[in-house]
Formats: structure tokens, sequence, C-alpha cells
């Protein structure tokens, strides 16, 4: 008989049919997102390089949204007390993505990797495995409007810009922990914020048709306000201009680390996941490859980093160039998805992810 603790994580494993495969999608969409951004280019100002740059600071937020959910389904017994909290089961996970991150970092692709913070936040949110759901959207309202506070107080007594380095395997113990919870690419104090309101969405019922349409309307006033608010106060107050000044939290600009950009984005990925639950099933020809893609959402990360670093570094120099190698990309990542998938369960890298204890037995 198999220990409680793998009871519960082979359970939160299998969700409903139509949740998980919107949830797949949306990843899915995530994924193919942080491709466009990590291939490049970022700069023009055109409408369509202008549209091309839209997954930027939207679908890395996606996500970890995506995370906190993922979280929440594989815990959701032992939130309910049928289980104890598999805390072996999370540790060993997050242990995975914060190693993999850090040697992923060491390759020449010039993506900062975002697996460490999704680790820490991982472990970090086993304490609030069985918090009300109130006190998630609080501590998580806290992360969205001090956490970007308590990013520029540090800055300003530090009498520099963060530098936002990719977190190194050489950084000693010091160095990494002020990389991921302050002066990183992706701050903890910060991206708490989507996670948390992703671990708040996992307690939802995500198969309501109700549920769908107000993450859809929701997400969308949320995201609109958001960038209404802070394209007025620059107009009245003026583009920020230094990266320390407190000026700085009117800013809406993707990675600013602001709360209007969080809000902004939190928003627009509440939507696409919106959208995704709406569709309720991703059995359609022309979804299936992105729901199989978000299957294999590790796998396909980390062989997108492995492929830019390869093959694609320098990078592309034009949008042509760019819409060219996103898509050749992508299209690869999800014909092997789709093939890989054909003839086993589980992506080649997310079976590290399960404990080897919950692997099944040749027996």
């Amino acid at each position: 008989m198999a220990p409680p603790i793998a009871s519960s994580l082979e359970q939160n494993d299998r969700p409903s049919p139509g949740r998980l495969a919107a949830l797949d999608a949306a990843r899915g969409l995530a994924v193919a997102g942080m491709i466009i951004v990590n291939v490049g280019p970022r700069g023009g100002d055109s409408v369509a390089e202008v549209l091309y740059r839209l997954p930027y600071g939207r679908a890395s937020l996606l996500f970890m949204l995506l995370g906190g959910i993922g979280f929440c389904l594989l815990t959701r017994r032992a939130r309910s007390g049928e289980t104890r909290i598999p805390a072996g089961a999370i540790l060993w996970r997050a242990s995975v993505l914060f190693v993999g991150g850090l040697a992923l970092q060491a390759l020449d692709h010039g993506v900062s990797v975002i697996l460490v913070t999704y680790a820490v936040l991982f472990t970090a949110a086993l304490p609030l495995t069985r918090a009300p759901a109130s006190a998630l959207l609080v501590i998580a309202g806290l992360s969205a409007s001090l956490g970007p506070i308590v990013w520029i107080t540090v800055q300003r007594n530090a009498d520099r810009a963060f530098a936002r380095d990719p977190l190194s395997v050489t950084d000693s113990p010091g160095e990494l922990l002020l990389g991921i919870f302050l002066t990183g690419p992706y701050p903890v104090v910060v991206w708490a914020a989507p996670f948390l309101v992703g671990m708040w969405l996992g307690r939802r019922d995500l198969t309501s048709r109700l549920l769908s349409t107000r993450l859809i309307v929701w997400g969308a006033l949320a995201a609109f306000a958001a960038r209404t608010i802070s394209f007025a106060l620059i107009n009245f107050l003026g583009e920020p201009t230094s990266h320390q000044g407190w000026q700085r939290l009117i800013s809406s600009v993707a990675h600013s680390q602001m709360p209007l950009w969080l809000i902004e984005s939190t928003g627009a990925a509440v939507v696409i996941l919106g959208v995704c639950l709406k569709i309720r099933t991703c059995d359609h020809v022309w979804l299936q490859p992105l729901a199989k893609l978000g299957r294999l959402a590790f796998t396909s990360y980390v062989g997108h980093l492995i492929i830019l670093a390869i093959v694609v570094r320098p990078g592309p120099a034009s949008l042509a160039e760019g819409l060219l190698v996103s898509g050749m990309v992508i299209a690869l990542l999800m014909t092997l998805s789709f093939f890989w998938l054909r003839f086993a369960t589980h992506g080649p890298l997310e079976v590290l992810l399960r404990p080897p204890q919950l692997r099944p037995r040749n027996t």
C-alpha cells in the first residue's frame, strides 16, 4: 500500500480532464510567449514590433500564476485534511528546479532563467498550504504593493540601481539569497504576488463557466485600469527618470517590478486563463499541439534555452528573422511534444520532478 504522501501526489496529478487540458493550453501559451521574448528582437516602435513584444513581461508572469495553481492541485487533498502535506514531494520538485535553473544559467543563451524563483516560491508556499484563501490574497496584495517599495528603498540606501544580473552557480550563498529575494531579475519579494494569486485561483472551481467569464471580465478591467492609471500619472507627473526614485512607482513598463505593471500583467494572465477555461476542452485539432506543449512545459522550457545557446545566438536582428526563428522553435517543440506523448505519459524532464519513490515500479 502506497504511503499517504504518494497517494496525495498521484491523486493531485489528475484533476478533471477538461480543466487539465485548459491549464495545459495556458501553460503552452506561456512557454510560447517566453520563447518569442527570449528569441527577440525586443526593439522597434512600429505596430508590428509592439505586437511582437506583447508577451514581454506577461508570458513569464502567466507561467508564475499557473505555478501557483499547480501547487494547489498538488496539495488539494492535503488541504482538506485527507492526507498529510506532501512536503517531501514539493521539496524534491523545488530542488530539481533550483539546481536545474542554476545549471541552465551557465549556458550562453542570454536569458534570465526563471526556474530558481519558481523553485523558491514552491518551497515558501508550503506553510501556506492550509492558509485561508483570504490570507493568500492579503499576502499577494502586500507583495504587489509593499514589495516594490522595499525594492526601491533598498536601492536608494545602496546608492545604486540593481544590476539585476542573472543568478549564477558561482555566486556565494549570500549573493544567491539577495539575488533571489531582491536584486535579481525575478525578485521573490515582488513575484510572490502572481504566484499567490494563482494559489487563490487554484482553490476555485475552475470548471465553472461563470468563473471563467468573471476571470475574463475582471482580468481585462484590472489590466486596462492599471495601464490607464499609469498613462494618466505619467502625463501628469512626467516619465520616471530614475530606477531608484519613488516616481518609478507610476510605471507599468514590463519587468519594472512596480505595482501597476504587476496588476496589468496579472490581469492579462487571468484573461488568458479565463479564455482557456472557457473553451472547456482543448481536444480541437488546432489546440492539441498547444496543450501538449504545455504538458511538457519543463522539457520545452529547457529545450528552448539549449536551442538558443547552440543554434540561435547571437540572435535575430530584425522582426522578420525573429518571427521566423520563434515560429520554428515553437513548431519544433510542439512537434516533439506531440510525438513524445503518443508513447509516454510524462515528459523526459517532467519525470525528474517526481520523487523516485513515486515513480511507477516495474513489478
